[in-house]
């Protein structure tokens, strides 16, 4: 099947609506619409609530069966909200694990190379974990590709939330146009207000509105038209210094996928932690209603059953009749089912959630380097589309570095294979890493054994400083080996 540009695709839409009295910018209303209304954006908050700690316990009230048949808040009963925020230990599970190592980046071209590792720098390092966090809480995460004020090119996470992605393809691999909507804080006079700002970038530029009452109107303020980025340019003698506009190829977004199919984990694991929560607390409300039981009482001597909580919590006692009586009868609650029942969400968190569960009995006996390999396949399964992913990202945000160096520095490395290899923090058991590294001398090449060793981070400088080293220590010793004159005549007698 042919693949249309972003023209004609957007001209496609634009040529459609007409039929319809629809122009772009009812297009873009209409997405706008569709966006706020979708399961997918919902998620996304859905996810974003239950990281910053907020799950659905905190709005859990306690009903009973009041007048009429109608359920009812009962305050007087304990209602304790107990949240566990495994989203947030699964989260910071997967970035750690795949995303807190140095990047790797692997080519044939050394001066290539460098060049890289001036953009894949700390800086970009902390933004890939940033992009990482967001795609698994939201399912995905956007990074605009920018040129700040001192025309240096930058990266800028947007929230996934904002972005409306209009794709050329099923795969959502390319974009055909992408729409942004966000909010700012604004001043009208001296009243606070918010204003919603709407943008539609395509290859031609982007172009900029205000979203007020359901219409569209052009951002003058801001401009309501612009290129992709400005460069200045000096113009002929005596003329003065002035701005070209450019666009690049592709639309300046990029799509950092937490999996193909784009959903988030929140999505996998909410009703497991819903109901940890919800057993959880309903657990300890029974152990704070339980000392009052169920009270049994016999010609009590007072109005109401009001007063007579009353007198039973202040004063200890009550008054009863001559043949009145009062009687408890205790609330049992079954321990073994509750533990069992825990146990077992516990344990399905984890493996929906596809992480390693840290308090598990199995990490008490210093387990071997196979029985960790087992402990953490869920998690290893799931950073390999995690990384599968991201290195996707990785290489579109390669071209538009490739298309800057081109432009800058007049070089072309678009020809050139590299690849991105994101080093994975695994745990290990040392003991067992260090004996393998020993006995593999003489076997495998010494940087394969020093890049598998525990403590090693960079086996090119340890394999330097070990040369050094030796070198070092042959010079303290003149008649050993090399060039230390082993042999020569000095002229000297014995």
């Amino acid at each position: 099947m042919p693949i249309i540009t972003e023209n004609e695709r957007i001209a496609t839409i634009i040529k459609a609506g007409s039929r319809t009295a629809m122009n772009l910018e009812e297009i873009i209303k209409l997405e706008i619409s569709e966006w706020k209304a979708s399961e997918e954006l919902g998620w996304m908050y859905v996810g974003q609530r239950y990281y910053a700690n907020n799950p659905d316990i905190l709005r859990r009230k306690r009903l009973v069966i009041g007048e009429g048949g109608q359920l009812v808040e009962d305050k007087n009963l304990a209602n304790n909200k107990l949240v566990h925020n495994f989203l947030k230990k699964l989260v910071k599970q997967k970035v750690g694990y795949l995303l807190s190592k140095p990047l790797s980046i692997q080519t044939d071209n050394t001066a290539y190379q460098e060049l890289l590792q001036k953009y894949f720098n700390k800086a970009f390092l902390q933004a890939l974990k940033n992009l990482g966090k967001e795609a698994i809480i939201k399912g995905k995460a956007w990074l605009h590709i920018y040129y700040n004020d001192q025309g240096l090119l930058s990266l800028k996470r947007i929230p996934a939330e904002e972005i409306i992605p209009l794709w050329r393809d099923t795969e959502h691999t390319m974009l055909d146009a992408l729409i942004r909507i966000y909010e700012v804080e604004t001043y009208l006079g001296i009243t606070k207000t918010i204003v919603t700002k709407v943008e539609f970038w395509d290859t031609s530029g982007v172009k900029r509105y205000i979203l007020s009452d359901d219409q569209l109107t052009p951002d003058f303020e801001q401009g309501e038209w612009d290129s992709h980025f400005r460069l200045l340019v000096n113009k002929a003698e005596g003329g003065k210094p002035g701005e070209k506009l450019y666009n690049w190829e592709r639309i300046p977004f990029i799509c950092f996928k937490y999996n193909d199919d784009e959903v988030p984990l929140i999505k996998d694991v909410k009703s497991l932690v819903d109901d940890y929560d919800k057993r959880k607390s309903s657990n300890s409300n029974d152990l704070d209603d339980l000392p009052n039981s169920i009270y049994v009482i016999k010609d009590y001597d007072g109005t109401d059953l009001g007063e007579f909580r009353h007198n039973l919590s202040v004063y200890r006692a009550v008054k009863v009749t001559e043949d009145g009586g009062l009687e408890t009868k205790s609330l049992e609650i079954n321990t073994e089912a509750y533990k069992n029942h825990m146990e077992m969400d516990r344990k399905d968190i984890y493996e929906f959630g596809r992480g390693v569960d840290t308090q598990s009995d199995k990490f008490g006996n210093s387990p071997s380097g196979i029985a960790l390999k087992f402990l953490y396949s869920d998690l290893d399964m799931d950073a390999n589309d995690f990384e599968a992913e991201f290195q996707a990202g990785l290489e579109q945000l390669r071209w538009f570095i490739d298309q800057h160096i081109a432009n800058t520095a007049r070089q072309d490395f678009s020809e050139e294979t590299v690849d991105f290899i994101l080093n994975r923090d695994i745990l290990m058991n040392e003991t067992d890493t260090i004996t393998n590294a020993k006995n593999s001398v003489g076997i495998i090449s010494d940087e394969t054994v020093i890049s598998n060793h525990p403590w090693v981070t960079d086996a090119k400088d340890e394999l330097k400083r070990v040369k050094e080293e030796r070198e070092e220590s042959l010079s303290d010793y003149p008649g050993l080996g090399g060039e230390n004159n082993v042999g020569k005549d000095d002229g000297s007698e014995d």
